[in-house]
């Protein structure tokens, strides 16, 4: 009975409280200020999408190639020299 709550579980509470809240304070803004809420979400998603291209984008154009594995270039020679 005297079960005490792990760190998790307190976290997954407030997240699902958070996530509650949000939906309900969404729907209230979307009736009173319906242009406005998805004009401001709109840009959000979009912006969400293109920070994470951009992202994927710098870690390819950052990231250094890598390096040829030893038994690729073995198998190649032979390759090449058998043709």
């Amino acid at each position: 009975m005297g079960d005490v709550l792990s760190r998790d579980q307190v976290i997954g509470a407030v997240i699902l409280v958070v996530s509650l809240l949000g939906i309900v304070v969404y729907g209230w803004l979307l009736c009173f200020y319906p242009l406005v809420v998805v004009q401001v979400t709109a840009f959000v998603a979009v912006a969400a999408v293109l920070a994470i291209l951009a992202w994927v984008g710098w870690t390819l154009a950052t990231t250094p190639p890598p390096e040829p594995i030893e038994g690729a270039e073995g198998e190649e020679k032979e390759k090449g020299a058998e043709g």
